[in-house]
């Protein structure tokens, strides 16, 4: 697994980034590529910006006990598993704007590091450690660039 929060790794992850062109199709999967980067950046709007809504806590219950594990463990996520509804992206998307977008919010991520993370509290999975941030961060993406082939 990669480390989000080293900069060798975060490296390693943008130029896989940069490597999409916007014609690269997936192996798997129905997003087009400009879809695919918008569905990363959602997870890092949920870490830095306030335009998503934290769910009741019913639905955090049902997140916190049977979602949380799969999405923090280390095990890689089964090609064309279902996602939450916040995390569909419709519509056409901006090839270069969301990938500007999700260099940015990586690069922002490693730099704040391990010790901002650690104990940081999720939207839906609550204080996290910053092990599990990473895995978050880390498996999401190595996901979906699998996904399109980078």
């Amino acid at each position: 697994m990669k480390n989000i929060f080293l900069k060798k790794d975060s490296t390693e992850i943008i130029n896989r980034i940069n490597d999409l062109k916007t014609d690269s199709t997936a192996v798997w999967g129905s997003m087009s590529v400009a879809q695919m980067l918008a569905h990363c950046n959602v997870t890092y709007e949920m870490v830095y910006d306030n335009i998503h809504p934290k769910p009741n806590g019913f639905m955090r219950f049902i997140l916190k006990s049977f979602i949380k594990n799969g999405v923090v463990n280390e095990k890689p996520y089964p090609k064309n598993s279902r996602t939450a509804p916040q995390f569909i992206v419709k519509g056409d998307r901006d090839f270069e704007l969301e990938k500007n977008r999700l260099i940015s919010y990586i690069l922002q991520t490693q730099e704040f590091g391990e010790k901002e993370f650690e104990g940081k509290e999720s939207l839906s999975f609550g204080k996290l450690t910053a092990k599990e941030w990473n895995n978050m961060f880390a498996k999401h993406l190595d996901h979906h660039l699998t996904q399109f082939g980078v």
